[in-house]
């Protein structure tokens, strides 16, 4: 079912504003490696680089969009507190940035989240609220809130500062391999992605930004796809990119700039998880594997050629691991 209404934006991040981005998150995180893998880049006849955001204080790559919007609110929205939805990266992001700058903070939570990222949440003094069996249903109820309560709504993606913080890992791995050619990145709601189309196009527009999302929960690409937002299926272990539509400004972007879209099985990312462990020494969520993920399905896309694939977090549950590790053994 096609759901009408798309919302006119006109707040797109320039590649100004990804710079003081920079500016603004580095006093709060060190940037993040990007290394080469000998095993993958055998694996995948290309030169293989790992970009290692799960580094990051938070396990994610999130931290960076939480830092640049809530520094840039004005002292009357601070004073109303933040409420937002997520999965647990995205509010993760949020409920650090909070703590560092003294706002309050709440976060929409489907009630089956990741237990690992709802303790993070809890510990840097989030007030949680549980709602929903999915993200989607969270988010609804946090824009309820919002409305009801007066607080400043950050959408997980609709925010142009949050697409210009995230959009600093492109940043960096352009500064560490200038002469990249193809960047494989994790879509969910979409901002990193998107960001990394901003920064990638305005450097090189020779540089393909791939994204890589799970087929159990497509709603990013069907609006890529069909060109407006699209009611999709959402049944996929890596919450991380579990979202039930596309939104409108990320994908604003990626109608323009973003070269490919392809889409892995859950037991594709599990198979991922299990060779960053094996053969690149990394552990890996849902999400920070299904660049990879997606690299192994389509590896025309990376053959021959200098390769980004990002790691984007590494928020995973013992029992995800374990399903993970067993599916990599059986694939061998």
């Amino acid at each position: 079912m096609q759901i009408p209404h798309p919302i006119p934006y006109t707040e797109i991040p320039t590649l100004r504003d990804v710079y003081q981005a920079k500016k603004t998150i580095a006093p709060h995180f060190a940037r993040t490696p990007s290394h080469y893998s000998a095993g993958l880049s055998e694996m995948l006849e290309a030169e293989v680089y790992l970009k290692h955001d799960e580094y990051l204080p938070l396990g994610a790559f999130k931290g960076r969009g939480g830092i640049n919007f809530i520094a840039n609110l004005s002292q009357e929205e601070r004073d109303r507190g933040v409420i937002t939805a997520s999965t647990g990266n995205h509010g993760q992001s949020i409920a650090s940035a909070c703590r560092i700058f003294g706002v309050r903070a709440l976060i929409a939570l489907p009630e089956n989240a990741n237990p690992l990222k709802v303790a993070a949440m809890r510990a840097l003094g989030a007030e949680l609220v549980f709602y929903g069996a999915n993200f989607d249903e969270a988010k609804a109820h946090c824009e309820s809130l919002a409305k009801e309560e007066g607080y400043r709504y950050a959408h997980p993606s609709n925010e142009p500062l949050l697409i210009a913080g995230v959009a600093t890992q492109t940043l960096e791995v352009i500064e560490d391999l200038p002469d990249v050619e193809v960047i494989m990145m994790p879509l969910g709601g979409g901002s990193g992605v998107a960001g990394a189309c901003l920064v990638a196009k305005a450097v090189d527009p020779k540089i393909n930004v791939v994204a890589v999302q799970s087929e159990g929960a497509p709603g990013g690409y069907l609006y890529w796809k069909n060109g407006q937002r699209t009611d999709a299926p959402m049944d996929t272990f890596a919450e991380g990119i579990a979202t039930k539509e596309g939104y409108d400004v990320p994908q604003s972007i990626l109608k323009d700039l973003l070269d490919d879209f392809v889409l892995v099985t859950d037991d594709d990312i599990r198979r991922a998880i299990g060779l960053l462990i094996e053969k690149a020494h990394t552990l890996a969520e849902g999400a920070g594997a299904v660049s990879l993920a997606g690299a192994v399905k389509h590896p025309h896309l990376v053959k021959g050629k200098k390769v980004s694939i990002t790691v984007s977090g590494g928020n995973i549950t013992i029992s995800q691991l374990m399903d993970a590790v067993k599916v990599y053994q059986d694939s061998l």
